[in-house]
């Protein structure tokens, strides 16, 4: 290279040489700095000063993926703190800082429109923003943990600094995270330190017990990270919710979400929707039939009730996990699918292992990363936030007035089992609201055969937990009374006679069956 000549990451630029001596400058002046907060404020007052932008920012990701936070900003001329400059794992509405670090692209915008663009991390100003910077910063392991920003609110080339601005934007993190590990080496953290006292995001889910929040944290720890993940739990607690939460609020956003019960078809029948099949496979197939992996190809396939999947179809299942191939019936070629299997089971799946009906690779596989969720009996003040807003969605869609609720009616709610859980609460309050002819919810209103009653007597208290165990035992075969009978080792005329000496009746069975978990 002559003296004439310059590095093609400045060829693009009007005075190359010049800027090469200013980018040298600032990078002498970061190498001198030997704390952490002057590097951050260094950067941003480089990155604009460099550029000639009004703005320039860095945000940073913290060590668990779970929170973005802006750790430096530099606007006209000066360093700026502004408030509430830490976003939750869930940072979808900031688009453009979520495609930088998702996708691990620069992104550079010519003509900033806030009408196609979502600018809301951008700091209010009488002009509009014209061009925007944006690139995604990498640690020497090169995991995106960062976005250096450039903005202005003039027509500027800002494509052209990408290059450069990214390697000096790299050399600060390095810089942070060595001087990160020499603070560790020093000091020792303490426990409270560690512990994150403030609530995390919701993702959509209700509920602020402790339970829930330790859930909300483990949800965030996936949220951008493509790893399975296994949801347990009783029936009825919200394993579907959860599931779509994860997608909602991860990296798939964007993508289909689709979800398949693994209980509710046959084998066969189960095998050709989930990989599809060609014309020709089997008697009927008159047509290509695009299976569930292929539909939810870069997107998530939630497998509901995963421990009744049958052993062969669970062969063909690792396999897609492990190779990311899909062969469809009647194929003799694979081809490779990009998709996030979240599945959810209230089995337990290492007895099934033991037992030999599931196969303990798959059990491996689909593990990544458990999540148990809660039973509603354990969630505390979460039962009342959950019944009023059951009873608010229930009034609404039929159109009367908001209903009052009891202390009594509540105080019985507090004091139920709920063994079927968010399910079983809201198919309690919907049949309420319909029972209900004034505008307040009593006691009354609700069939609550589990709840404490301490005027009971020892007869009425045994028939109680008969009763229980019967709806319990119907509800989980599905109303049918020959299987009811057998898992409880009675005859089919005693299990008939005990319904109507207990008044059960079906609508105490189906009415739980069908609700959905909100």
């Amino acid at each position: 290279m002559t003296s004439l000549e310059s590095p093609p990451m400045f060829s693009q630029l009007a005075q190359p040489l010049r800027y090469a001596e200013a980018l040298l400058e600032r990078f002498s002046r970061l190498a001198g700095l030997t704390e952490g907060h002057s590097l951050r404020q260094g950067l941003v007052e480089a990155a604009s000063l460099l550029t000639g932008c009004e703005l320039s920012q860095l945000y940073l990701l913290d060590d668990t993926h779970t929170r973005l936070t802006m750790a430096a900003e530099w606007h006209q001329g000066s360093w700026q703190i502004r408030e509430n400059a830490s976003l939750p794992s869930d940072y979808h509405r900031e688009q453009l800082l979520q495609y930088c670090l998702c996708q691990n692209q620069i992104l550079a915008i010519d003509a900033l429109d806030s009408n196609l663009h979502d600018i809301a991390f951008l700091p209010d100003s009488r002009r509009p923003w014209r061009t925007l910077l944006c690139l995604p910063l990498l640690s020497e392991a090169q995991h995106v943990v960062g976005v250096l920003l450039a903005a202005s609110m003039q027509p500027l080339p800002l494509s052209s600094f990408s290059d450069s601005l990214r390697l000096l934007g790299n050399f600060v993190v390095a810089q942070l995270d060595l001087l990160q590990r020499v603070s560790t080496c020093q000091s020792p953290v303490s426990e409270d330190s560690l512990q994150d006292k403030a609530c995390p995001s919701g993702y959509g889910l209700i509920g602020e017990s402790d339970v829930m929040r330790s859930l909300y944290q483990l949800i965030s720890k996936v949220l951008h990270n493509p790893v399975n993940v296994l949801l347990t739990g009783e029936t009825g607690t919200g394993k579907e919710l959860v599931a779509r939460a994860i997608h909602d609020y991860g990296f798939r956003r964007t993508r289909p979400f689709i979800v398949q019960n693994c209980a509710s078809l046959p084998e066969n029948l189960l095998e050709s929707e989930m990989f599809g099949y060609r014309k020709g496979a089997f008697s009927g197939a008159d047509r290509d039939h695009t299976g569930l992996l292929d539909a939810a190809d870069t997107g998530t396939l939630f497998l509901d009730e995963v421990g009744d999947m049958p052993l062969a179809l669970q062969a063909k299942l690792l396999r897609v996990l492990q190779e990311g191939e899909v062969r469809p019936l009647g194929s003799t070629e694979t081809h490779r699918v990009d998709v996030r299997v979240i599945a959810a089971t209230h089995r337990d799946l290492k007895s099934l292992v033991e037992a030999g009906s599931f196969r303990e690779d798959l059990f491996y596989r689909l593990s990544h990363f458990p999540i148990e969720l809660p039973p509603l009996q354990e969630r505390g003040p979460d039962i009342l936030r959950l019944a009023h807003h059951f009873s608010a969605q229930a009034c609404s869609f039929l159109q009367r007035q908001p209903c009052r609720w009891s202390q009594e009616a509540e105080s019985q709610l507090l004091g139920y089992t709920f063994p079927g859980n968010v399910r079983e609460l809201k198919g309690l309050v919907e049949r309420a609201i319909l029972l209900c002819d004034g505008n307040e919810l009593l006691p009354e209103h609700f069939s609550l055969h589990g709840a404490v009653d301490t005027n009971l007597n020892l007869r009425e208290r045994l028939e109680q937990v008969e009763r229980n165990l019967l709806i319990e035992s119907l509800r989980r075969n599905h109303g049918n009374q020959t299987n009811a009978a057998t898992e409880l080792g009675l005859p089919r005329r005693t299990l008939l006679y005990r319904m109507q000496r207990l008044n059960i009746f079906p609508a105490d069975i189906r009415f739980q069956e069908k609700a959905d978990v909100r």
